[in-house]
Order: structure tokens, then sequence, then C-alpha cells
């Protein structure tokens, strides 16, 4: 017989699943910021080697979300409620055709970032490849600021 998870231990996990969200937001076209939330958390007592997780795992949600919109945008490129504009798509569409999925490894940066996800959703980026940089790129990141917040940098 399983016994269910006691209310304090629910509470427990309130924190890591708002750096979930944060995480998952901050990666979409949204303007939140993860890396607040990781470093309080950090600063707190928490497992950094989680957070590191926990932050990536949402993070990298959040650029599939935005590659999936990438995979759809010719059905929505011109309407005006559209977070990106037109211009702003062709000109990452430029620069990800220039540098291919390597360009993937800056969608940590802001600014960016955001758009080159949605962009390697509309040039068609292979999943695996789309994947892998974006885990390599925003994990890298947050093991970064973690080391950095620790003092281990």
């Amino acid at each position: 017989m399983q016994q269910e998870p006691s209310f304090a231990a629910m509470i427990e996990l309130f924190p890591y699943g708002g750096l979930f969200m944060s995480a998952l937001l901050a990666a979409t076209l949204f303007p939140v910021q993860s890396e607040a939330v990781l470093v309080g958390m950090l600063l707190s007592d928490f497992n950094p080697a989680t957070l590191v997780i926990v932050a990536t795992v949402g993070n990298v949600l959040g650029a599939v979300i935005n590659w999936a919109i990438g995979l759809q945008i010719h059905r929505f490129r011109d309407h005006k409620w559209m977070p990106v504009s037109p211009a702003a798509l062709d000109r990452a569409s430029t620069h990800y055709r220039r540098y291919g999925r390597w360009s993937l490894l800056l969608s940590w940066m802001p600014i960016i970032g955001d758009p080159l996800t949605v962009v390697a959703g509309v040039l068609r980026e292979p999943a695996w490849s789309f994947l892998l940089m974006v885990t390599l790129a925003k994990a890298g990141r947050y093991l970064f600021l973690t080391m950095a917040t620790l003092g281990l940098a």
C-alpha cells in the first residue's frame, strides 16, 4: 500500500515549481528573469545540482515551445498580436542560415536567444540537434551562474 505524500512534503516542492515556471517563461518571449530566482534559491538551503537541473529542464522546455511556434509561424507571421515582428524574424533567419545549428549555442543570451529558437523551428531544425544545442547552452549558463554564486568560478 502506497502512502500519500504529506502536505509538508508537497509544500517543500513549491519553490522548485516556481523555479521551473520562471525558467520556462524566461525561455519564451515573456520578460521573466529566472536567474534571480535561481540565485535566491542558491543563497538559501537548496541543493545546487537539483536547482541547475530544474532550471535547465524548464528553460529547455520553454525553448521547445518557441521551436514549435516556429514550425507553425507561417500561419501567424503577419498577425498584429505576433510578438516577433517580420523584420526581427528575417534578421534572425539570416543569422541562423549563416551559422546554422551552432547559433543555438547562443540561445541562452538575452534578446537574441529566444528569437533564435523560434527561427530554428521556422527553418525546420531537427528536434534532436535542437535539443542537444539548446540543452548545452542553457545548462552551461545555469551551471556557470551557480558556480559564480557559490564562489566556485
